[in-house]
């Protein structure tokens, strides 16, 4: 069970580090043309090299045979031999993109599909057909004469050390590959072989799969019974390999386990006599490896996509459990928690020994209480933070996917990639963030010849930036587009009866009919655009995280969409409100501002709606004791205060008796042990136990309003 579980973990940290190299690779590749330096292709081998030795350890052949073609390519490119082209890039990025939905595929353990893979495979073949030999001087050839008798001849045997067995640190067997029958392989591994999960049978079906393969097992180092330990490996194998491949092929299928043993190679010049074996006089007797056939019985699977996001979401829910933290996170905490066992050591004297002289000790203590408890609030909320970059590194692919299909050219600035946030609202603005690039590359930039008409460069630019404002995040989208057009949204409003023909509105109520569901102002609808689908989820996403969203625009200039977020979802910077008996907590991002009203102020419409005449606006009171069924310290209006809130651009006034302090709150959920309920986003519990609500602001306005308008009843 134990080994089981640690296999587990293993395996688990293969995903992990073959999702950074995915993400390498493809970061690379972005950046990847025909001037490309030899490093950057390098580190895109890498990366792949790393994957597929990974995924051939581990049994999943899928990804380790697909991503061995792209390998190749990528090393045909850094050898000079195969050209980089705009066409070979992209069948690299979307080479990428199978090996990432076959490792969630094995992620999920669901069973790996390989159409795409195939398919591309068949990419990469023509690409490698087609390539350009480099001219170059003629590799040296080791001569080595053959014997009359046409037997074989070994090479002498390399240096055996762990370290030289790298391609990068020692250069391949120089040999003319039209004269090499086989390789022999000397396998010496270390005792703790096992102990690093590797298995040398993976290793052995791996050269199966080249040739003919020939085992033979030695037992010299195996102890007495007695003394033998289950857990380390005592034997070690010559290898014989019946087929004319690369060294540094050869090298790779190693390479997992080269630095826990001592591998010899040695070249096997011409075939062999019939009969004879390269491994004779071994000490035990010899095994032979058959090449793996095809199974006739497996089909390809019809479709691709379906298989692809069960294997998606089950990752996302793995990830959902799992965080890194640096470790100088980790050291602050354990340091803090010291300090608390300190701190809990020295008022524990108090509870053994009450000494009415000592009180000004036990107030040290607990001030020093109260500090430790604040750092380390502060120290584990900072585990939980996370660079936004983890969500801006999509993009990249994402824009240059896009302005290639739209036929755009879009130079993409990331600003700000280092600004942390909670990791909860770093997954959840993930999606946002994609809607709003889509459309700014869509709606926003304009064609490269209209740009021009325009007096404008003919690349556009895009630029996300993230920042810390006054206890916030705050995100921008900018672009130097089109910027949004008010007279045809506006048109297009009044057209849908959304807008009332003769109703007059500000440019920040124009710009805010854009998040309204289905709306559109798009001629065609496209695959991505045109449905009015996306701008409303935006909004819909950012009032769930407790945030909010701007707009500001420009036509001919641009346009920018700034949204507001809480650093953190579990901790609220909130003002505490009373309402009677009744304590709740409102968030300061959603207040504006607090007035005392008077009565010539106020009005009624319909004598359903009662109104607050402020700065020549009018807006909404909200009873709060009515709402929740409270009886008020009084039910006159200008006895009380109006708390003025904003959300989705609409402003509204809570009625509250008094105000009370600002602070921060810990956020518990309410529909953990109860339903949900209209108004209210939570609870926090005081410092003298009593428990207070969390107003829900956007569902309080939404609620109110549909209320006035007759369509729904506000449940109290």
């Amino acid at each position: 069970m134990t080994l089981d579980l640690e296999m587990e973990e293993i395996i688990k940290v293969f995903f992990e580090e073959s999702f950074e190299c995915l993400d390498a690779m493809e970061s690379g590749l972005l950046t990847l043309d025909a001037a490309a330096d030899r490093e950057t292709i390098n580190t895109i081998f890498r990366a792949a090299h790393s994957i597929k030795g990974g995924a051939g350890t581990f049994g999943f052949m899928e990804i380790a045979e697909f991503t061995h073609s792209v390998e190749t390519l990528l090393d045909e490119m850094r050898n000079g031999v195969c050209a980089v082209t705009p066409d070979a890039v992209q069948v690299l990025l979307q080479s990428v993109d199978v090996i990432r939905e076959m490792t969630q595929s094995a992620q999920a353990k669901q069973p790996i599909v390989t159409v795409g893979a195939d398919a591309l495979s068949g990419e990469l073949a023509r690409i490698l057909a087609q390539k350009a030999v480099v001219a170059a001087a003629p590799a040296a050839v080791v001569a080595v004469a053959a014997p009359a008798s046409g037997g074989a001849v070994a090479a002498p045997v390399a240096a055996v050390s762990p370290a030289a067995s790298k391609p990068a640190t020692q250069a391949p067997i120089d040999v003319a590959m039209t004269s090499i029958a086989g390789w022999r392989i000397e396998f010496v591994p270390d005792l703790t072989l096992f102990k690093t999960c590797n298995d040398p049978l993976r290793i052995f079906a791996e050269l199966a799969g080249l040739g003919r393969l020939e085992v033979t097992a030695h037992t010299d180092r195996v102890p007495t019974l007695q003394a033998l330990d289950p857990t380390l490996c005592y034997l070690s194998w010559t290898l014989v390999l019946h087929a004319a491949v690369e060294h540094a092929r050869i090298i790779e299928i190693f390479d997992w386990v080269e630095t826990v043993s001592k591998i010899g190679y040695e070249p096997i010049y011409l075939a062999p006599k019939p009969g004879e074996s390269p491994a004779a006089g071994a000490s035990v007797a010899t095994a032979v490896l058959p090449r793996p056939a095809a199974d006739p019985t497996s089909a390809p699977v019809a479709a691709a996509p379906a298989a692809a996001a069960p294997a998606a979401s089950a990752k996302a829910g793995s990830d959902a459990g799992s965080i890194r933290v640096a470790t100088e996170k980790v050291d602050a905490l354990i340091n803090l928690v010291g300090e608390l066992v300190i701190t809990q050591s020295m008022l524990g004297r108090f509870a053994e020994k009450y000494d009415p002289e000592d009180l000004e000790s036990l107030r040290r203590g607990l001030i020093q209480l109260a500090r430790n408890t604040r750092e380390l609030q502060e120290s584990v909320m900072q585990i939980r933070m996370l660079p936004i970059g983890f969500s801006f590194n999509r993009f990249p692919r994402l824009v240059h996917d896009l302005s290639r299909k739209l036929g755009k050219k879009v130079d993409l600035k990331l600003c700000g990639e280092n600004t942390e946030l909670d990791k909860t609202v770093l997954e959840k603005i993930g999606d946002p963030l994609v809607h709003l690039v889509r459309n700014a590359l869509d709606h926003g930039m304009e064609m490269p010849d209209k740009r021009l008409a325009a007096g404008k460069s003919e690349t556009g630019t895009l630029e996300l930036n993230a920042f810390h404002e006054g206890g916030s995040i705050i995100i921008e989208v900018k672009d130097d587009g089109a910027g949004l057009n008010k007279a045809r949204i506006l048109a297009k409003a009044r057209e849908r009866g959304l807008v009332e023909p003769d109703e007059q509105l500000t440019d920040d109520q124009i710009y805010n009919l854009i998040f309204v569901a289905g709306f559109s102002t798009a001629d065609q609808v496209s695959d991505l655009s045109g449905r009015g689908v996306g701008m409303d989820v935006v909004r819909r996403n950012i009032n769930d995280l407790g945030g909010h969203v701007q707009i500001f625009s420009t036509e001919g200039v641009g346009s920018t969409i700034r949204i507001r977020l809480p650093l953190t979802l579990a901790i609220l910077e909130g003002q505490v409100l009373r309402v009677g008996k009744e304590i709740y907590v409102a968030s300061l991002v959603s207040i504006i501002e607090t007035v005392q009203p008077t009565r010539e102020h106020l009005s009624s419409v319909a004598g359903r709606s009662e109104l607050y005449k402020h700065r020549e606006s009018y807006l909404p009171i909200i009873r709060l004791h009515d709402l929740f069924d409270i009886e008020p310290d009084s039910r006159d209006i200008s006895k009380g205060l109006l708390v003025v809130v904003e959300s989705d651009g609409r402003r509204v006034s809570i009625l509250v008796d008094e105000l009370l302090a600002q602070q921060q709150v810990v956020i518990k959920s309410l529909e953990t042990n109860f339903k949900h309920v209209p108004g209210l986003a939570g609870a926090t519990i005081h410092g003298d136990g009593t428990v207070a609500l969390i107003l829900d602001i956007p569902g309080l306005i939404s609620n109110f309003l549909e209320r006035q308008s007759g369509r729904v009843e506000l449940a109290a």
